[in-house]
């Protein structure tokens, strides 16, 4: 179990404690996490990133809400420059897209989304109507025939049920002569909450505490949603997987939130952990050797990977 993480619980919320520039730099503990920056970009150095991605996914969703699409797709291409691993960022380009009447663009951008996660009822849904739209019919009814299938998988009491319905209506609707696809609104434009972010990724935080990991990575997906690719949720994401011994998506998180801050000592820490839990200790080393650069006196987390590596991988 993590660091009791009660630093997380703060009483500020993520969005209104924005944080100085040199304290992002050096990332945030699992026991002091870090705000995203008030503004939407920071200038890049060669261990930063040009663009902050949460704070551009922010306002790609606030300009989405707004009906602004083209600056909302300015601020997704934004976060895609520092990652382009996020579903979610990918989901938002394609909504952007076909906001603004580019298919073609929609459509690839839902297919990156898909690559990323297959699973996501929405990036599916969205790609169905826009192929509808391009009178792309039978690629549609073949969108069309993944969501049901996954709905007849599902069944009634599954937590993906009602989506799974509600996303089979919609494309059916879509592919009717009846229905002018245009006017089909998709339901998923209402994600910007941050007083619900905060309430979620409060929430993630407790559930982990209690070892509740298949229900925190629930509202760790929602808060993901919400803050867009936000290192300290991502790193919380990672370390929910690997107490899963899903350890090769706890991996894909952790270099996720190294590649948007790569001096996050939460980040570091736990992914020099998981590398000692597969046997690379070496590895482990070199995300000692690195903490040792950026936190060094007096840093918990330091302390914590070494201590991991003298004990060496755990029967």
């Amino acid at each position: 179990m993590p660091r009791n993480l009660k630093a997380t619980l703060f009483a500020a919320t993520l969005f209104t404690a924005a944080l100085p520039a040199a304290a992002l730099a050096s990332g945030g503990g699992m026991g002091g996490m870090t705000a995203p920056p008030s503004g939407p970009s920071v200038m890049g150095s060669p261990s930063q990133p040009a663009y902050d991605p949460a704070s551009e996914y922010q306002a790609g969703m606030a300009a989405l809400q707004a009906g602004k699409f083209r600056d909302a797709e300015t601020h997704f291409n934004n976060v895609i420059t520092v990652d382009a691993n996020d579903y979610d960022t990918w989901f938002g380009l394609g909504l952007a897209k076909a906001g603004h009447g580019d298919l073609k663009g929609a459509q690839r951008a839902y297919e990156r989304a898909l690559k990323i996660d297959g699973k996501q009822i929405g990036a599916r849904r969205e790609l169905a109507i826009t192929l509808a739209k391009e009178n792309q019919a039978d690629a549609a009814k073949a969108q069309l025939s993944i969501l049901q299938q996954a709905a007849q998988a599902c069944g009634t009491t599954c937590p993906q049920s009602a989506d799974l319905n509600a996303a089979i209506a919609t494309v059916q609707a879509a592919l009717s002569p009846k229905t002018a696809a245009n006017d089909l609104r998709p339901p998923s434009l209402l994600l910007v909450d941050p007083e619900r972010g905060d309430a979620t990724y409060v929430q993630a935080v407790r559930l982990i505490n209690k070892g509740q990991y298949q229900d925190a990575l629930v509202q760790l997906n929602a808060a993901l949603k919400l803050f867009g690719p936000h290192p300290d949720v991502l790193t919380y994401t990672g370390y929910t997987y690997r107490k899963l011994h899903q350890y090769d998506k706890a991996e894909a998180y952790y270099r996720q939130a190294l590649a948007i801050n790569p001096n996050h000592v939460g980040a570091t820490e736990y992914y020099g952990e998981l590398m000692v839990e597969r046997g690379d200790i070496a590895g482990a080393r070199r995300m000692l050797a690195k903490l040792e650069t950026v936190c060094s006196f007096g840093c918990v987390e330091t302390e914590d990977l070494r201590r991991w590596i003298d004990k060496g991988p755990q029967s």
